[in-house]
């Protein structure tokens, strides 16, 4: 249908990335199965490297089923000429069940896209930034995992589990931008842009939706860089003008020493920006922003 981008190729890094079709979603199970379960439960939040099983897209488009990923787990675990630990297995059979959650959820409240789930969250005083919001969608916020998880998602339509709630808690919390900006990106970015789990885990995130984080977690960027890529190898990846630096310095670049900076080729505000905004203001007007909109 001659519908594939050319000029421009805007397409290249999703094609390096994904391969659709349903015997390519077969081969893709069988590899988490054979390769990446064990450890799933522990390693799920390490960004760096294939931590994940990556199936979001070919359950998305109906290329594999949830039943059929369901029985290949078990049957896999059952036959595995080593012993895979049963808590692997389970936290990966949950996150289906909280895929079937959500639809449920979604066949529940047919407006989750565009109302809070929590009507409290009517009166939030959400800002209009567009600068900010751009800043966010480019990864140019400063924050080196905030900004890699957008390039990530830019280049190759996806973005690890664990950074797009980091992402979703910056924008919703840091930001203090309206939380259904940030699903509709996801939506037009995403290769696995599931309408249900999209918005459940935008709300969840924001503090709006069922059983939902509180909105007072706000996520610090920097500690959860240094936890969940304690390396910088995800850092570096995406965010390559870093990758000189030393690790430390990798994931609050502001902190580093001007010798620091000078020997990585690091120039604050010209070849990275500095940070949007700090994490204390921004952790405190959040709560305000909160605390006004509740009474």
């Amino acid at each position: 249908m001659a519908l594939l981008p050319k000029t421009p190729d805007w397409a290249a890094g999703l094609r390096a990335e994904w391969h659709p079709g349903e015997e390519k979603a077969q081969d893709y199970l069988g590899a988490f199965l054979n390769d990446t379960l064990e450890g799933y439960a522990t390693l799920r939040d390490r960004p760096a490297g294939v931590s994940t099983s990556r199936l979001s897209p070919y359950l998305r488009f109906g290329h594999l089923s949830p039943r059929q990923v369901w029985h290949a787990t078990k049957r896999a675990v059952q036959t595995a000429s080593h012993e895979i630990s049963l808590a692997d297995q389970d936290k990966f059979l949950s996150e289906l069940g909280w895929r079937d959650f959500a639809w449920s959820l979604l066949f529940d409240r047919p407006d989750l896209a565009s109302t809070n789930f929590r009507p409290e969250f009517d009166a939030m005083r959400w800002l209009d930034e567009p600068d900010m919001f751009t800043a966010w969608a480019r990864g140019q916020t400063g924050y080196p995992l905030v900004d890699a998880g957008m390039r990530q998602l830019w280049i190759t339509g996806w973005m690890h589990n664990r950074v797009r709630m980091v992402v979703a808690s910056f924008l919703t919390k840091h930001l203090l931008i309206d939380w259904r900006k940030g699903a509709r990106w996801f939506d037009d970015t995403l290769v696995d842009a599931d309408p249900a789990s999209n918005v459940m885990n935008w709300q969840w995130v924001a503090g709006s939706g069922v059983d939902a984080a509180p909105y007072f977690r706000v996520m610090n960027p920097v500690l959860q860089s240094e936890k969940f890529d304690p390396d910088g190898e995800y850092i570096k990846k995406f965010v390559p003008e870093l990758r000189h630096l030393p690790v430390r310095a990798l994931h609050a670049p502001w902190q580093a020493s001007p010798a620091e900076l000078t020997r990585a080729g690091v120039r604050l505000g010209e070849t990275y920006p500095c940070p949007v905004v700090e994490h204390r203001f921004a952790r405190e007007r959040a709560l305000a922003a909160w605390k006004a909109s509740t009474g």
